[in-house]
């Protein structure tokens, strides 16, 4: 099957993938109903999926509130302000309830509620932001996330000081927090300072706090598409979905037929794309970027010009890739890293197929020698300057007697006749040009 077709085959299965990750809407139609959200681990896009469908869920049962329950360590700073926003546009009263800790993009959720209360020995705070959870970032991003914070706690006429010592280390609060350590808040510190409207010991009690003693509790539960969300837009999940997606098309293309390797390949970037469409980080005009830059690409592999196409489809390729990532450092960065891996496995793949004879298709690997029939052609150079008689007319071609042989000519592009004297003006490869004797005719 042709490299062409076999990769035409591969973008539209990669296309008929993604209905496989297609968000799926749930509903309900009770009403009296208390909707508990459990926002467990990490803060991630699988998150703003989950919650997106959990409040939608509640205004369709028609919910008296919202109640979001924490036990995370924080997140991505663009997942939390996603949820930020879905909390905003939700009319119904949404109360935190940290069990056991809201900490970083936790606790801006926490503080972005209407009410919080906290289980005993839970925590609240440490909000510096980190750069993928192994470093610092710049100051500008600390500078956003320190105001973010700050307006979220003023929002409910909480200290905003106290949440700005929540993100920056040189801040220090009397009783609190010592400069050069970020501020935690337990239970009981939260209650002090206003940062919580109680302890509770369970679910229960926090329903009675609020008022709703008697409400029924309807958890939502993560959905497959949420978990598959969170795995797929995962930096390090992300980076093994490209290197798997790279080095499966490298191979489908290097090797003969459409098989196992062009399924995973499509299957790989399916769950990339998709995963990163699904939880709304991307749009899919990226995925149509990127099928355009493969065709791209095939045209110029199949139409060789002067390298546009190529540049183009390569452009636009690694244009998709990159938007649809988390963020486009992340994406870079996880590009990179997918093709080298890809590179080594290529290397490695090659040589392979190699070995066991595999690309005999597409790379001739055989050498033309004596033993195998093959006969090179004689080497006439010595014959320049050499006179002969031409045996047919040359028009321009024909024979020639040379040196005592029957030799296939090429005149200059005059005509000569049959009989005239001639000599040899050069040799090209197998063509032995001759011209007329002049000095011979006069």
């Amino acid at each position: 099957m042709p490299i062409c077709k076999r990769l035409l085959i591969w973008i539209a299965f990669l296309a008929v993938g993604l209905v496989l990750i297609a968000p799926v809407g749930t509903g309900d139609s009770d009403n009296g109903l208390v909707v508990l959200i459990e926002i467990k681990g990490v803060i991630d896009p699988g998150t703003v999926s989950y919650v997106a469908h959990a409040l939608g869920e509640a205004e369709n049962i028609n919910s008296a509130a919202v109640i979001m329950e924490f036990d995370t360590p924080g997140g991505y700073i663009n997942a939390a302000e996603e949820i930020r926003r879905l909390m905003d546009d939700y009319d119904r009263p949404i109360y935190a309830y940290i069990r056991p800790n809201a900490i970083s993009a936790g606790a801006y959720l926490a503080l972005a509620s209407d009410e919080i209360y906290m289980t005993a020995g839970s925590t609240i705070g440490a909000a510096e932001p980190r750069l993928l959870g192994v470093g610092e970032v710049d100051e500008k991003t600390i500078s956003f996330w320190e105001s973010e914070m700050a307006g979220m706690a003023e929002r409910r006429d909480r200290d905003p000081q106290i949440a700005s010592a929540m993100v920056r280390r040189d801040i220090a609060i009397e009783g609190l927090v010592e400069e050069g350590a970020l501020l935690t808040l337990t239970a009981g510190e939260a209650l002090e300072v206003g940062y919580s409207e109680g302890t509770v010991a369970d679910l229960a009690g926090l329903l009675q706090s609020v008022g709703k003693a008697e409400a029924q509790v309807h958890i939502v539960e993560s959905r497959v598409t949420d978990t598959l969300v969170s795995w797929t837009t995962n930096p390090f999940v992300g980076t093994l979905l490209l290197m798997i997606g790279i080095g499966g098309l490298i191979l489908e293309v290097i090797s003969a037929g459409f098989g196992a390797a062009g399924i995973i390949s499509m299957a790989a970037f399916a769950l990339y794309f998709g995963g990163n469409i699904a939880a709304g980080m991307a749009e899919y005009w990226v995925l149509i970027l990127f099928v355009f830059g493969i065709a791209l690409m095939l045209v110029e592999a199949f139409m060789p010009g002067l390298g546009v196409f190529g540049l183009g489809g390569l452009i636009s390729t690694i244009a998709s890739i990159v938007l649809a990532a988390v963020s486009v450092q992340t994406g870079m960065v996880m590009l990179l890293i997918a093709v080298v891996l890809s590179a080594v496995f290529a290397v490695f793949a090659f040589r392979f197929f190699s070995r066991r004879g595999m690309l005999r298709h597409i790379i001739l690997s055989e050498e033309e020698t004596a033993d195998l029939g093959y006969v090179a052609p004689l080497d006439q150079k010595n014959l320049v300057g050499k006179e002969g008689v031409a045996e047919t007319s040359l028009r321009p071609s024909g024979a020639a007697t040379i040196d005592g042989r029957r030799i296939d000519v090429v005149s200059d592009g005059s005509y000569i006749p049959a009989g005239e004297k001639l000599i040899v003006d050069r040799v090209e490869g197998v063509r032995v040009i001759v011209r007329r004797n002049q000095a011979e005719k006069s």
